[in-house]
């Protein structure tokens, strides 16, 4: 996993260089993440125990951060898989608990398991507006909670969530993909809606194949009141033409072990011109030229395509996949996009 994407997505540089130096003397990355985990935790308890509150904050999701890298790589079938990620839960919550507002765990009843996610609060009197805010094929809902924090500084609430296929949802629910993803978004609206202390005004930010989940969502809820997708594409299919091997996370995602029934599956989630004949809602494209994941012309096919009267496409001439070298001007792009036009009303705006 490139430092970039590591740093940008919570990690601390002094971390990310010590489990490259534990991986590169032999110790299974997947220990390397879980041995620097237990470490920052023991030094989060400490802070705690001490009454600082704000490092043992930052440990926690420091720890979090390690225990959720190290998982990636493991398939469900590892006995370690479920630990791990009990682990990376458990230190996110214990960060949750010491933020103010604390962060919320949520779960949302979906055909018979649950669809789980963080509900982020800003510090403000009114209900704010809500940004759902997802992964991809591996990078899930916590990866992306440096992104949660500019959208609260901005006074705009989060749910940081794992949809069908993806993080808690599928590893502890047993939740998959499949063609009626649409609805477990849905049920997700539905409940924001029903949180009185939350405006009635949601987006939705989706990274990589999240991306194209979003404008998906975007496509058939009109409930949605702005779209962003960073490194989608209008076909997530296509990074098998390029890495073959790729076809593990795809059978892991559906929940379909046979890799060429996977590929087929996975061939039918197309953005059709028609689909996005019905993707009206203020829409942001954001994408590296270099992108091999998922092509450039491919982003540029969803933003073309979609609707959308208000359009913006933000293209890096050097952004890598999901712009991880441009962390911070990525986030506040984003960040001050969805702040107007979902209407916020954060003071630091």
């Amino acid at each position: 996993m490139p430092m970039q994407r590591l740093i940008g997505n919570g990690l601390d540089y002094a971390d990310v260089i010590e489990l490259y130096a534990l991986a590169d003397s032999g110790v299974p990355w997947a220990d390397a993440g879980a041995q620097l985990g237990d470490a920052i935790a023991a030094t989060a308890d400490e802070a705690l125990a001490h009454g600082h509150r704000v490092t043992a904050r930052s440990n926690y999701l420091r720890a979090s951060a390690c225990y959720r890298t190290g998982q990636v790589p493991l398939p469900d079938s590892d006995p370690r898989k479920k630990p791990m990620y009990h682990k990376l839960i458990e230190f996110y919550g214990a960060a949750g608990q010491l933020s103010d507002p604390p962060v919320e765990h949520v779960e949302i009843p979906y055909r018979g398991g649950n669809l789980c996610g963080w509900l982020l609060h800003p510090a403000a009197d009114d209900p704010p507006p809500v940004v759902i805010l997802m992964g991809g094929f591996d990078g899930w809902r916590e990866e992306y909670h440096v992104g949660a924090t500019y959208l609260l500084a901005r006074g705009v609430a989060v749910l940081l969530v794992d949809g069908p296929g993806q993080g808690e949802t599928r590893i502890l629910q047993g939740l998959h993909l499949d063609s009626e993803v649409p609805m477990a978004f849905s049920a997700m609206i539905d409940h924001l809606y029903a949180d009185d202390r939350l405006a009635d005004r949601v987006g939705i930010w989706g990274n990589s194949m999240g991306g194209f989940l979003a404008a998906l969502v975007a496509a058939t809820d009109p409930r949605i009141a702005a779209c962003a997708v960073n490194g989608g594409t209008v076909r997530p299919a296509e990074i098998l033409d390029r890495f073959k091997r790729f076809v593990t996370k795809v059978q892991a995602l559906l929940g379909i072990d046979d890799p060429d029934q996977a590929t087929r599956v996975m061939n039918t989630f197309v953005l059709t011109d028609q689909a996005l004949s019905t993707l009206t809602c203020p829409l942001h494209v954001m994408h590296g030229t270099p992108d091999q994941i998922f092509l450039i012309e491919n982003a540029r096919a969803l933003f073309d395509g979609a609707a959308s009267q208000d359009k913006t496409f933000s293209e890096f001439p050097d952004g890598d996949h999901c712009i991880y070298n441009h962390s911070h001007d990525k986030h506040t792009r984003l960040g001050d996009w969805f702040a107007d036009r979902l209407g916020a009303e954060g003071e630091h705006r």
